[in-house]
C-alpha cells in the first residue's frame, strides 16, 4: 500500500516504498515500457522550495552517472514530477543491504572480508572518477543477485559525496558515527580518498564483530571481540582506521587487495598449498561461464581418432588452447563479456569447448570442458578472488607459474549433483606488464590439477 499519493513517477509505476533518507524517498517501481523493475528516488515534499537541496539531490544523480561503474548503483533516467520535484531512476538491488545481512550478527570472517573488499573496489571506482563518497556504511552497500547466483556489491547513496577537488577544501563535518574519520570533524583539514578507506575499515570491523566501531583512536581490536579473528585481520582493519590518515592504507584498492589475500588464508584454514590441492572426483559448477559465453551456435568438432589432444581457437584467431581429445565435442567461439566478472562491459575474444555444451548449461551436470576469455582492462585477479559458488566447497587457491603465464588458480569441489571439479584461473603473461589478462575455467568429471595445469599452460594469445 503506497504511503504517498504518487500513482505515477513519469513512466514508472510505484509499487512500494523502499526507504527514505535526509532528502528523498526511494520507491520500488516498474517500468511498463521496458518491463523492468527499478528503484526511483524522489525529492521529499518538504524540500520542494529549497533550491540548494534540489541541486544537492540532482548532484547525487550526476555523480552516480559520472562514476559509470558496475560497482556503483547505475542511474538510468532523470525527470520531474508535475509538482516540480525531481527524481532519478536507478537499478534495483534485490539482495538488500549489508545492514540487512548483519542483523543476525557477525558474518563468517572470510565472507566479511570479501564483502568489504568488494565495497572497497567500488570506492576505488569512485576515486578513479574523482569522487569521494564520505558516507560508506552497511546501509549504503547494496547487494544485487546475478543469474549465476553471485551477489554483486554496489555502493549507493552519494548524497554526501563530493568531487575530490571540492572535498579538499571541505570544513563541514559529514558522515555517520563509527564510520567517520577524525579529519572530517577538523575544520580546514580537507577530505581525500583516505577518508573512505577509514569508513571501509569500519565497515569491515562491523561485519566481522557485529558491532559498530568506537570513535577514532578508541576502536576495539577485532580479536578481542571475536576469538576466531586472526591478528593479521585485526591489523589490516585497524590500519584502515588509523586516526592519522598518513598511516592508513594509501588507497581503497590496496586495502581491497589485502582483504582478498586474508580472505583466501581464512578460507584455506592456513593449510599449505600442497595440502589444499585436492585431487580425485569432484563436482563441477560454472555459474560464471554459463553467463559468459555468447553466440547461439555450437560447432561440432572432428579430430583424428588416435589424437590425445585437440587444439581449438576462437573466431578471431587470437586465442588458442589445447584440451584432451575427449573434451572436443563442441565449440562455441564467438566471445564473452567480461562484465560478467565485474570488468569493463563489452565483447572480448573467448571460447568454450566441451564434450556436450548442452550439459555445460546445467550447473549440476557432469561435463568435461574449458572456457578461455581475454580481458584487456581491470583487475581480473581481484575479480576472481571475489567469485563464489554457493553450495560448493572451496578447496583452496595456489599460484601458477609457467613458461607463458603466471597467475592465481582457485579450485571448488563437493557441489550438489555429480562428482567433478571446477578450476578457475586468472593469468597474466610471464614477465609482462599485467595486460592483457586471460580468464580460464575448467570443468572435469574426473581429473586432477595436472590436467588443469596442462590446459592452462597450452593457452596462447596472438597480438
Amino acid at each position: 500500500m503506497l504511503r504517498d499519493p504518487l500513482e505515477r513517477i513519469g513512466r514508472y509505476r510505484p509499487e512500494r516504498r523502499l526507504g527514505a533518507g535526509g532528502f528523498g524517498v526511494v520507491w520500488l517501481a516498474h517500468d511498463d515500457v521496458l518491463d523492468a523493475t527499478v528503484a526511483v528516488k524522489v525529492l521529499s515534499e518538504n524540500w520542494i522550495d529549497r533550491l540548494d537541496i534540489r541541486e544537492r539531490f540532482l548532484s547525487e544523480a550526476r555523480l552516480l552517472r559520472k562514476a559509470d561503474s558496475n560497482r556503483v548503483v547505475q542511474v538510468y533516467d532523470i525527470g520531474e514530477l508535475p509538482d516540480g520535484r525531481p527524481y532519478f531512476v536507478m537499478e534495483y538491488a534485490d539482495g538488500g543491504t549489508l545492514a540487512d545481512r548483519i542483523e543476525a550478527g557477525p558474518l563468517p570472517v572470510a565472507e566479511a572480508l570479501r564483502l568489504t573488499a568488494l565495497a572497497a573496489r567500488g570506492a576505488a571506482a569512485l576515486h578513479e572518477a574523482g569522487i569521494v563518497h564520505r558516507d560508506i556504511k552497511p546501509s549504503n552497500v547494496l547487494l544485487r543477485t546475478t543469474p549465476g547466483g553471485v551477489d554483486r556489491v554496489l555502493l549507493a547513496d552519494l548524497g554526501l559525496a563530493k568531487s575530490l577537488a571540492q572535498a579538499s577544501g571541505l570544513t563541514i563535518a559529514a558522515g555517520s558515527a563509527g564510520y567517520t574519520p577524525p579529519e572530517a570533524a577538523r575544520p580546514g583539514s580537507g577530505i581525500d580518498e583516505r577518508a573512505d578507506v577509514y569508513s571501509l575499515g569500519a565497515l569491515g570491523h562491523h561485519l566481522v564483530t557485529g558491532s559498530v566501531p568506537g570513535p577514532p583512536g578508541e576502536v576495539e581490536r577485532p580479536d578481542r571481540l571475536r576469538t576466531d579473528v586472526g591478528p593479521d585481520v585485526g591489523r589490516a582493519l585497524l590500519r584502515a582506521m588509523e586516526p592519522d590518515r598518513e598511516r592508513r592504507w594509501p588507497t581503497a584498492a590496496a586495502f581491497a587487495a589485502e582483504l582478498d589475500r586474508l580472505a583466501e588464508e581464512v578460507s584455506d584454514g592456513g593449510a599449505p598449498a600442497s595440502r589444499r590441492r585436492r585431487r580425485g572426483a569432484l563436482l563441477a559448477v560454472t555459474a560464471v561461464v554459463v553467463a559468459c559465453a555468447v553466440g547461439a551456435s555450437a560447432v561440432l568438432l572432428t579430430r583424428e581418432p588416435a589424437a590425445k589432444t585437440l587444439q581449438v581457437a576462437d573466431s578471431t584467431g587470437r586465442i588458442t588452447v589445447e584440451v584432451p581429445a575427449g573434451w572436443g565435442g563442441q565449440l562455441r567461439d564467438s566471445g564473452w563479456n567480461p562484465r560478467t566478472l565485474g570488468l569493463r562491459d563489452g565483447t572480448e575474444p573467448g571460447l568454450v569447448v566441451a564434450d556436450d555444451l548442452a550439459r555445460w548449461q546445467d550447473l549440476g551436470s557432469g561435463v568435461d570442458g574449458a572456457f578461455v576469455g581475454l580481458s584487456e582492462h581491470g583487475d581480473l585477479t581481484g575479480e576472481i578472488r571475489a567469485v563464489t559458488h554457493p553450495g560448493c566447497h572451496y578447496a583452496g587457491s595456489r599460484s601458477y607459474s609457467g613458461a607463458r603465464w603466471h597467475g592465481l588458480i582457485r579450485t571448488w569441489d563437493d557441489c550438489p549433483g555429480k562428482d567433478g571439479s571446477l578450476t578457475e584461473a586468472a593469468l597474466t603473461a610471464a614477465g609482462g606488464a599485467g595486460q592483457p589478462q586471460v580468464y580460464v575455467q575448467i570443468r572435469q568429471e574426473s581429473g586432477d590439477d595436472d590436467t588443469a595445469d596442462s590446459v592452462i599452460g597450452s593457452v596462447r594469445l596472438k597480438a
